[in-house]
């Protein structure tokens, strides 16, 4: 596949954990953390002053104030078998943070003495670390793994396994962590979050179509505007905007009794909106985006989907940037369709 703004009222922190002395969370899985929102759109951490200003925080915030919205948007499915990440590595404590994070733990001996003990070795010990880091407090953070929104089950999320390991600001992650946090990750990770409009679209005739009848077929374009999402991590001065771009309309008319017009059934963007707005006067032309029926729908109705392909790209910190797959979103809305009623003298 190809390689794979931030507006102060409306940013959401995923997975994020004051870069303060804190309480212990309680995370699944012990010495690694996981997201600690399962909804992106209702579920918030870190602190804020009310104004949209967040103090320093560990993980990735997500700003969706250019996101779709509404009770109709959805996600975008990627058309090849690529998927965001299903775990990846960010900073998520400050030294304080860790002892109160493990401590307790330790303390509880839920885990058992052999591991305990290694584990002490490890943060407090000096092998490799002593006293949590604490005299590099502010020179660093200390890593641990997170989980995708929405891939907690996935087998993938599992596959982050590394230890809680130390940074120094201004250092790249060890080498031998793909899934560290990237502007790359990022992009793909703001990817998962992408809303998009729903996608039923205006026909005409509105609620019965005739057999024989091209039949116009349009969207809304003030409702059809490309999308973003903005993931940073904001300790490591990093980001990534990922924008989905509407491309075309592919309709399914939901019965091989029809034609579509195009003969393809895919009508492009033109002119930022998606086919024509029927009008008087137009009987008889030809639809540029549209469908006719060939046989009545009878006593039911026919199923048209309307699918959308999104084009989604993204730019990131240092100039970094490229194509992510393209994404589509549909919906299925019944047309019914009627016999041309005529009288015979």
């Amino acid at each position: 596949m190809p390689a794979m703004k931030f507006r102060n009222s409306a940013v959401v922190i995923l997975a994020a954990v004051t870069l303060l002395a804190c309480p212990a969370q309680a995370f699944a899985g012990y010495g690694h953390g996981g997201s600690t929102n399962s909804d992106p759109n209702t579920h918030t951490s870190g602190k804020s002053d009310g104004k949209g200003n967040i103090s320093a925080t560990a993980g990735v915030v997500y700003d969706l104030s250019k996101n779709g919205s509404g009770t109709s948007t959805g996600a975008v499915t990627p058309t090849t078998t690529w998927t965001p990440p299903a775990c990846y590595y960010a900073p998520k404590y400050s030294p304080d943070a860790l002892e109160a994070y493990l401590t307790p733990i330790w303390e509880a001996d839920s885990t058992g003495y052999e591991w305990d003990a290694q584990q002490r070795d490890r943060y407090v010990n000096g092998k490799p670390y002593k006293d949590f880091n604490k005299d590099k407090a502010g020179k660093g953070y200390w890593w641990d793994s997170y989980v995708t929104s929405g891939r907690e089950g996935d087998p993938g999320a599992l596959d982050c396994t590394k230890p809680i390991f130390w940074v120094d600001t201004g250092d790249k992650p060890p080498a031998d962590i793909p899934q560290a946090i990237t502007p790359e990750i990022l992009s793909q990770l703001a990817y998962n979050e992408i809303r998009v409009p729903g996608t039923k679209v205006t026909l005409a005739p509105a609620d019965n179509t005739k057999v024989n009848l091209p039949t116009w077929a349009w969207l809304d374009s003030a409702a059809f505007k490309p999308v973003s999402v903005t993931a940073s991590v904001p300790v490591l001065g990093i980001s990534a905007t990922t924008t989905a771009t509407p491309y075309s309309l592919k309709i399914d008319p939901g019965t091989s009794d029809a034609e579509t017009y195009p003969a393809s059934g895919v009508c492009e963007f033109k002119n930022g909106s998606i086919g024509e707005a029927y009008a008087k006067g137009k009987a008889d032309e030809t639809p540029p985006c549209g469908v006719k029926y060939l046989r009545s729908s009878g006593t039911g109705s026919y199923p048209l989907k309307a699918t959308i392909t999104w084009k989604i790209s993204w730019t990131g910190t240092g100039g970094s940037g490229g194509l992510l797959d393209d994404g589509t979103f549909g919906a299925t809305q019944d047309v019914i369709v009627q016999e041309i009623q005529s009288v015979n003298r």
